[in-house]
């Protein structure tokens, strides 16, 4: 079964490989479990559990849901000379991100950019005292680790972890967490820690893919289903897979690298924006510096072509990836297209998000998506469809 037969975005879907596929570190307790497994970046990953996607959906945005992400790729940036400023100021070379004023403890979300000021991943950075702790895409994970090694110093080691991660997201999340590390309920959104838990060294991050409170726990891998199974003992926290946690991030308005974001996408187009750092922007204390510095700064100061928007059909009907989008209901050439796009059990109803010329871009404007030869009515909207439910302060 795919991820687009089982609701999912059809970008997320599993591609057939001859390749024998990897296991993460929890694949025999998602056998237990009951797992409808399916291969996914490599990966033999659960695509859903016997509750089902709907009822995995909703309850992780009511209570908790506990997800197998180990299938990511997890980068330690280690300058050999102990002065982590060493590696924050390599990486900024590498990304528009302001990684020397990011606090030991604290992550910050960000992304990886070619010549042309496309998107080569998106990632989260975490500065530690001996280290810097990257998360790139599970379909990056090669290309992310060559893309480092090659063009960081030679005196920054990269070296993949190897450890599992799991990711326990949704409003009681913390107070599940809380029962084996008390001191993470004091955590706040982008902190990490390290922590034991079960008497385990773990590296806990106050984060997540589904825009609920959650955190990302990197543990040990031949730790990883003891914790595992003791998060899963609390009443409040069910298994969710990758159909879900495609329908819970589309509901949030987080992009899908390879789907919503690529090497032909700029940040400023993906509306991700926000997430270069004032000191790198024009007029910032390190301003540029970073592979597409000119397109990208130049595209903030006056707008993009095209931006990715919120997409709300007006019938019951979800409309997929890939569906060209029109400027009116019959006639003329498609403006843009739909990048993901399902059903969201929260919202209630199909949500979708795309690419249009920035004069289409105005929450309200109305679009058409082709479907079957028909043109579908879809209303732009803001993101995300669900407000996030991060804890701040």
């Amino acid at each position: 079964m795919s991820l687009q037969a089982a609701g999912a975005s059809s970008p997320a879907a599993p591609v057939p490989s001859a390749e024998p596929l990897a296991q993460t570190p929890l694949h025999a307790l998602h056998l237990r479990l009951g797992a409808k497994m399916v291969p996914f970046a490599g990966y033999a990953m659960p695509v859903q559990y016997p509750a089902g996607l709907l009822k995995e959906h909703l309850h992780t945005r009511e209570a908790a849901g506990l997800f197998d992400v180990s299938h990511m790729g997890q980068i330690a940036l280690t300058p050999r000379s102990g002065d982590g400023t060493e590696a924050a100021r390599a990486l900024e070379a590498l990304i528009p991100i302001d990684i020397l004023g990011l606090a030991e403890g604290r992550q910050r979300y960000g992304f990886l950019t070619d010549a042309a000021g496309g998107i080569l991943d998106d990632l989260m950075v975490a500065r530690l005292p001996d280290r810097l702790h990257v998360v790139v895409n599970a379909g990056n994970k090669a290309a992310g680790l060559a893309h480092l090694r090659a063009h960081l110093p030679d005196g920054i080691d990269v070296t993949l972890v190897p450890d599992a991660l799991i990711a326990l997201q949704g409003p009681k999340a913390a107070e599940v967490l809380a029962r084996l590390a008390p001191e993470t309920q004091a955590m706040r959104f982008m902190d990490v820690r390290a922590v034991v838990i079960l008497g385990t060294p773990c590296l806990v991050s106050r984060s997540g893919y589904t825009g609920e409170d959650g955190f990302e726990i990197a543990v040990p891998a031949d730790r990883a289903e003891a914790v595992a199974e003791a998060l899963l003992a609390s009443p409040e926290v069910l298994p969710v897979g990758l159909g879900s946690r495609d329908s819970l991030r589309l509901e949030a308005g987080l992009p899908l690298h390879g789907a919503d974001i690529d090497p032909g996408t700029s940040p400023v187009e993906a509306s991700l924006a926000w997430a270069i750092s004032p000191a790198r922007r024009r007029g910032g204390a390190r301003a540029g510096g970073f592979p597409g510095a000119e397109k990208i700064l130049a595209e903030m100061e006056a707008g993009p072509a095209r931006r990715r928007v919120g997409l709300r059909p007006e019938g019951r009907a979800p409309v997929r990836a890939d569906a060209p989008l029109f400027a009116v209901d019959s006639g003329g050439e498609a403006v843009g297209r739909v990048t993901s796009g399902g059903f969201g059990p929260s919202v209630g109803a199909p949500v979708a998000m795309g690419f249009l010329p920035a004069g289409l871009t105005a929450p309200g404007t109305r679009v058409f998506a082709e479907l079957r030869g028909q043109r579908l009515p879809l209303v732009v909207s803001p993101l995300p469809f669900v407000p996030a439910g991060f804890k701040r302060g």
